[in-house]
């Protein structure tokens, strides 16, 4: 490869960065992470760090922090929509806010959830749908819900290109049937049957699974007998990686605290502040200023006086 400079090597991931040198009149810009790069995360014993974002802005402010991967969840229910579940979330509502979140970064891993029904009907619907959120969204990855009784879709996913993250444990589609949000795989034999959901994922392609409201130590051993990485919620420091919701852990929804995070900021608090502040500024007109206002020069503003005055008359 004659470029006219050396070829450097990076330990990000797998990726390779074609440096140039002083003299050279082009770079070449760094690619984004792909599936590859979180699983050689696993192999490097390198945790895992993900965040949900739903619009330009905040994949802005995660992109530039060096987050890996960033979901496009169906959390935007809730979070953003004000719905009480994920289930009123459509596909072309994720897709919507995916293109943001593409515009909005440049290096991690964009993952796209795949709403509820997307994919449970037919492997024909997880294709076409899986396809529109990767070829109109811009994802790099989709996810969805479900063990053993998924893993068939998951495999044609895999098979035509489409990379798949799996989600277990307490899987938010499904909340009416579990009952709302608890801890799974409480009991032995259950913990035993997502441990066979896990295998039976990875077995069928999935490069990474997601893990909520296991208890720890459950979370802990199916990480340590499989080969691709678990990206935590509400499951302990076992897993591989933990993903957290943007609102939740900036304090920005405030509907209820979910036990499994940690409030980094209290955002929703400063902005309800900061805007009582704003309408008492505005009432007293110490906002705006003089320092936030254009006015014409004096002479321009004598002449429009004198202009005003003569239509009066």
């Amino acid at each position: 490869m004659a470029l006219g400079f050396p070829l450097v090597l990076t330990k990000i991931g797998c990726d390779a960065i074609v440096a140039p040198s002083p003299g050279d009149r082009w770079t070449m810009k760094a690619s984004r992470l792909t599936t590859v790069d979180i699983v050689a995360m696993k192999r490097q014993r390198e945790r895992i760090a993900a965040l949900t974002a739903y619009d330009y802005t905040s994949a802005q402010a995660i992109d530039a922090a060096g987050v890996p991967l960033i979901l496009i969840g169906d959390t935007v229910g809730m979070v953003v929509q004000g719905h009480e579940t994920t289930l009123p979330v459509t596909l072309d509502q994720i897709i919507y806010h995916a293109k943001m979140v593409v515009r909005g970064s440049q290096r991690a891993l964009l993952v796209g959830d795949l709403p509820f029904m997307t994919y449970q009907v037919c492997v024909e619907d997880a294709l076409r749908n899986a396809a529109r959120l990767m070829s109109e969204g811009g994802v790099g990855a989709v996810k969805l819900e479900g063990g053993a009784a998924i893993a068939p879709t998951v495999q044609r996913l895999v098979s035509a290109g489409v990379p798949v993250c799996g989600h277990l444990g307490y899987t938010p589609q499904s909340t009416h049937a579990i009952g709302g949000p608890r801890i799974q795989g409480h009991e032995p034999p259950d913990a035993m049957g997502l441990l066979a959901d896990a295998q039976a994922l990875e077995s069928a392609g999935a490069f990474a699974i997601v893990l909520e409201l296991l208890p720890s130590s459950v979370a802990e051993e199916i990480s340590s007998r499989i080969s691709i990485p678990t990206i935590g919620i509400g499951s302990g420091p076992g897993c591989d990686g933990e993903v957290q919701v943007f609102h939740d852990l900036f304090g920005l929804y405030t509907d209820f605290r979910p036990r499994h995070t940690r409030r980094y900021l209290n955002v929703s608090l400063d902005i309800t502040a900061a805007a009582r502040q704003y309408k008492q500024d505005v009432l007293e007109r110490i906002f705006p200023g003089p320092e936030q206002s254009r006015d014409l020069a004096p002479a321009a503003r004598e002449t429009l006086r004198m202009l005003l005055a003569a239509r009066s008359a």
